[in-house]
């Protein structure tokens, strides 16, 4: 599993930027560090195998937790 540097649409809507991929300290689990796009900019971190998570929607349908928008 692999993410590529870009801005990514959530599910919800909102976008954020991948700054880079990590390895946890203690397990070295891959991590996605990424910056939101929106209000404070905040800097998040989630595990490489939830970013690339699909997402099943209240109607039932299926959909991936992060679209790639724009490749950087």
């Amino acid at each position: 599993m692999s993410v590529k540097k870009g801005i990514y649409r959530h599910y919800k809507g909102n976008e954020y930027e991948v700054l880079f991929v990590a390895s946890h300290s203690e397990t070295l689990e891959d991590m996605v560090v990424y910056k939101a796009l929106y209000g404070e900019e905040k800097v998040w971190v989630r595990p490489l195998s939830m970013w690339n998570d699909k997402i099943i929607l209240k109607d039932g349908s299926e959909t991936k937790r992060f679209v790639l928008v724009e490749e950087i």
